[in-house]
């Protein structure tokens, strides 16, 4: 009995020594084995590791890709037109002793945190440099940048043990004030190009109504042309029977010609003539039934 007393406890020391010298690295991880804060090796690869326990401790980092948004700023590109831009980086810890070096034991927020300063001071650089517009920041071909970006940042987190595997450009945007200065001369200018349309089209409106109005004129001019022409021939027409109806026989000529002043005169429902009996406007009515009369 008092054996197992002293045994009993025995077995559970030695396994908690067992259990806390070892510890597992994942597939996804990488681990440090750190004594009194200084590292003393490197556990890259899955599966078990040892250490010593309660002298040695385990810190763990991932190794996986892991992504960054920055912070919105303003830059100011060479046009001086100001512009609201943020990003998001993807990146990975490269060098697991280098990064507890530079961070220590702030880790991955401090990391992230001194990444995101060279990120912005990055873009600044870059789409602030010469020749680099407003405009061209705000097109669809801007991948250009976010490259350069990446690249430049790249450069500056290797010292932090970072490997920046990619940038990107999500926010690039006018200030609202700037903006709403934008969208209205964006409207004037719209108003501008509708009246200039207006105008061109009131011009073309005008040129095609004075063509139209003068084919009208013409058209007129040479149907009044053809009708006096027309009336023209038909008088000189109708002259030329007379004459030749004159010729014939004076006497009946005359006669008709009475006849057709007689109509002319009496026309409407309500004529009336005042004159003396013996006008010669009634000559052949005076004279009808005398033989041989005028």
């Amino acid at each position: 009995m008092r054996k197992t007393t002293f045994i009993v406890p025995a077995l559970v020391i030695a396994l908690v020594i067992v259990l806390s010298s070892v510890f597992v690295v994942d597939e996804r991880e990488k681990a440090l084995v750190l004594q009194f804060g200084q590292i003393k090796s490197v556990k890259e690869e899955p599966g078990l590791a040892f250490k010593i326990p309660f002298i040695q401790e385990v810190v763990k980092y991932d190794d996986r890709i892991l992504s960054l948004d920055t912070e919105t700023i303003e830059v100011t590109p060479s046009d001086d037109r100001r512009l609201v831009v943020d990003a998001f980086a993807r990146y990975r810890i490269a060098d697991v002793v280098q990064f507890r070096q530079a961070v220590g034991v702030g880790g991955v927020r401090t990391a992230e945190d001194r990444l995101s300063g060279i990120l912005n001071a990055q873009i600044r650089e870059v789409l602030g440099a010469d020749q680099v517009t407003s405009d061209v920041i705000l097109s669809a071909d801007r991948r250009q940048f976010s490259n350069r970006i990446r690249d430049n940042a790249r450069s500056s987190a290797l010292s932090l043990g970072l490997d920046v595997v990619d940038v990107r450009l999500k926010q690039t945007n006018l200030p609202s004030q700037n903006l709403e200065a934008t969208f209205a001369r964006m409207r004037a200018e719209r108003e501008r190009e509708a009246a200039d349309e207006i105008a061109r089209g009131n011009e073309a409106a005008q040129r095609v109504r004075a063509l139209a109005d003068r084919t009208v004129v013409e058209t007129q001019s040479e149907a009044d042309r053809d009708a006096n022409v027309i009336r023209g021939e038909a008088d000189a027409e109708r002259n030329s029977i007379f004459a030749e109806a004159y010729g014939a026989d004076p006497e009946f000529f005359a006669f008709y010609r009475s006849l057709q002043a007689y109509e002319t005169a009496l026309e409407g429902s309500n004529s009336s003539l005042v004159m003396t009996p013996d006008s010669e406007f009634f000559e052949y009515f005076k004279n009808q039934g005398t033989p041989g009369a005028n």
